[in-house]
């Protein structure tokens, strides 16, 4: 039970008026923006001081916790080596340390090892650090890294030679280019590519660097004025193009530039039209197949086609009149992606709510769909950066089944499993079992839940749950393992993942059937889910704890304020819960490129719906579960007040006593503590909250 000790912090009241469309309403903890106020920082550190002594009683537990999950994990590992060019590349960790180190070999695996970074050098004297991008040269003589000290997600950008040297006397370039997001080398080798951010964390301009020069002197090639819209770059696998994308949520425009001339201009593929995504794939083409002879480009789209459809254009005439269909639309088939090969091409799909790979033979057509025995499973694209290999390299994971790396051979369609994360403290898949349910929801729709539990758990309703959801930009939340859960399963509590609509897990209209104004049913799914694993047995309410991050986040807020008495606890880590206030304000990440997740708030149809489902401005004078509200302080994508602002309201309103803890990470951001042995100790804290709630 939670510890007595030290009373919750009281929030000052400060009403602030926010008018739109002639709704004027009062926004008390709108003071809690301010940052630099001493007493908004002191407000977050008595809170922080606060959810300790609520939680000291659980401290043991915590430890215990910490202790099995690391156990699990075998401390000093290797990531399966990949070939590129003449190295094997790779990454290691070694007991005690909390980040990677990223190694290479040249000829073969018996060849010694170069150290190309040690992110635990990089973060030494860091509270937080985040490698982003790590970009090999084309003749592997340099290296163009990024990293954030912050969590702020606005990444330095780095350069290192790393030729013909010891890893120990791999030398720095000086120059140093604050504020980046992507990068791409060229293949001249010292022609670097890479985007800017403005003041919102938006990748909008795209910049080209002349390695070993003042980045004073680098030439903006490019810039978005579409606050709608965010800039990428990146270098096709053949490594004969450079593709500057160019995206808001819904719509999409590819510009390509010949990475042998890195001086010359990126030439436009298809236009933007509003709603129409798009992404390419780059074949040199051999003359040997009929889909579209010669230098060509793969083109994933949705034009006309909800699930996406697969075209084929030449190089030299790329316009839309050009393309020619290779996979046409299917409705009860979702089109994810393709990877292009030298002799295949890699066909990524959903079907019935799990994803599938498809090869098909250039040469011949010939087609072949790889099976997965498992009723629930996830399937990811491995380390590939070869174009002409007859290997696929993918990441096979279930709720049972740890991360596995699998290679393919595509001519002989043998599969050989390279490497099976291992998972220490005597893991027994046998153990456990995972299903595939399907709940039915206010509209008749059909709502997929996956869960694991193990066997032997109660089906009587007296077991206790841990149900997750997400459930937004088309993003599928798949059925992964994670070692860290068994502390739960192992102690008899059953985890599920909700499937609702607004993610990507039954194709695109599972998705579009989640936003906009149809954005609650989101929430009424994951009700819906709750309410049929209720009904079936597998749990009851008051042994029914609910958690989600970020957007998911979102949907606890929503949930809860809607059917509070159906669960017994809830966590929200960095949720999106100030839903009008965040996306009006054109000066934060969540606005512009928000509306078209979300809508327009300037719209008044629009804002009325947002409005009425915005946890924030839905907090009601009634009974709530208890609640775990988590933040972090450098968050650029949810802002620290929103969790701060929800919890006091939540503290001035609701009628029950329950438990309410906020904890603001203040050295982070978005995803929370960096390193391998922080993010244990924050889900041990987790874990310790649910079962204290279940004790």
């Amino acid at each position: 039970m939670a510890s007595s000790a030290s009373p919750a912090p009281i929030a000052a009241k400060q009403p602030k008026i926010l008018e739109i469309h002639g709704d004027r309403r009062v926004d008390d903890y709108y003071w809690m923006r301010e940052r630099k106020n001493p007493n908004v920082i002191a407000y977050l550190e008595a809170e922080n001081a606060y959810t300790q002594a609520q939680m000291q009683h659980t401290e043991a537990l915590q430890q215990q916790l910490y202790d099995e999950m690391l156990g699990r994990i075998q401390e000093t590992d290797l990531s399966v080596p990949y070939r590129y060019g003449d190295y094997w590349y790779y990454s290691r960790t070694e007991e005690g340390k909390a980040y990677s180190i990223l190694c290479r070999k040249l000829g073969n695996l018996d060849a010694p090892e170069e150290i190309l970074l040690d992110e635990n050098v990089l973060a030494e004297g860091q509270e937080f650090f985040s490698l982003g991008d790590y970009e090999i040269s084309p003749n592997h003589q340099r290296l163009a890294y990024s990293t954030d000290t912050n969590g702020s997600e606005r990444y330095g950008l780095a350069f290192k030679e790393i030729s013909h040297q010891e890893s120990s006397q791999t030398q720095p370039f000086e120059e140093q280019i604050p504020d980046v997001g992507g990068v791409a080398w060229a293949n001249d080798n010292s022609t670097v590519f890479y985007t800017r951010l403005d003041d919102a964390n938006r990748p909008y301009q795209l910049w080209r660097h002349q390695l070993g020069t003042d980045p004073g002197s680098d030439q903006l090639i490019y810039e978005e004025s579409d606050e709608a819209f965010y800039v990428d770059i990146g270098a096709t696998r053949s490594e004969a193009y450079l593709l500057l994308d160019c995206n808001s949520n819904i719509t999409s425009e590819v510009h390509y530039l010949d990475a042998n001339h890195p001086d010359g201009e990126f030439r436009l593929i298809a236009p933007r039209k509003k709603g129409v995504e798009y992404s390419v794939e780059h074949h040199p083409g051999d003359g040997s197949d009929d889909a579209g002879k010669g230098d060509r480009f793969y083109i994933t789209h949705n034009e006309d086609a909800i699930n996406f459809t697969l075209v084929v254009t030449p190089v030299s005439h790329p316009q839309r009149q050009h393309w020619q269909t290779v996979i046409p639309h299917r409705e009860d088939v979702m089109l994810s992606g393709i990877s292009a090969f030298a002799n295949h091409l890699v066909i990524y799909e959903r079907q019935q709510g799990l994803p599938t790979i498809r090869l098909r033979k250039l040469s011949t057509h010939e087609e072949t769909q790889l099976d997965f025995p498992e009723p629930t499973y996830a399937v990811y694209p491995g380390a590939m950066a070869e174009f002409k290999t007859q290997t696929l390299r993918f990441n096979y994971t279930s709720m049972v089944t740890p991360w596995s790396v699998f290679d393919y051979d595509m001519d002989s369609h043998k599969r050989e499993l390279k490497k099976e994360k291992p998972v220490l403290g005597g893991f027994d898949r046998s153990q456990y079992q995972s299903e595939w349910l399907m709940a039915t929801a206010t509209d008749g729709s059909q709502i997929p839940i996956s869960l694991v539990y193990k066997k032997g758990t109660p089906r009587d309703g007296s077991a206790s749950m841990y149900l997750t959801g997400y459930g937004s930009y088309g993003y599928p939340n798949s059925a992964c393992f994670d070692s860290k859960r068994l502390s739960l399963i192992n102690r008899g509590i059953i985890y599920a993942i909700a499937h609702i609509r607004g993610g990507g897990e039954l194709g695109r209209k599972w998705y579009e059937d989640g936003k906009f104004l149809h954005k609650k049913n989101t929430f009424t799914d994951f009700i819906a889910a709750a309410e049929f694993l209720i009904q079936q047995d597998w749990t009851r309410s008051e042994r029914l704890i609910i958690g989600g991050g970020s957007a998911g986040g979102l949907l606890i807020g929503a949930v809860i304020n809607q059917r509070p008495e159906l669960f017994a606890g809830a966590i929200a880590d960095v949720p999106f819960v100030d839903v009008v206030t965040t996306i009006l304000d054109p000066d934060l990440p969540l606005s512009v490129m928000e509306w078209d997740e979300w809508g327009n708030p300037n719209d008044a149809t629009f804002y009325e719906y947002m409005k009425s489902y915005s946890p924030y401005d839905n907090v009601q004078a009634q009974d709530y579960p208890r609640l775990l509200i988590q933040g972090g302080l450098n968050d650029p994508r949810v802002s620290y007040w929103e969790p701060a602002k929800w919890a006091a309201k939540l503290r001035d309103l609701k009628t029950d006593p329950h438990q309410l803890l906020l904890k603001t990470n203040m050295e982070a951001g978005h995803g929370g503590a960096s390193g391998r042995y922080g993010a244990l100790k924050e889900k041990a804290f987790d874990y310790a909250f649910i079962l204290d709630c279940l004790a």
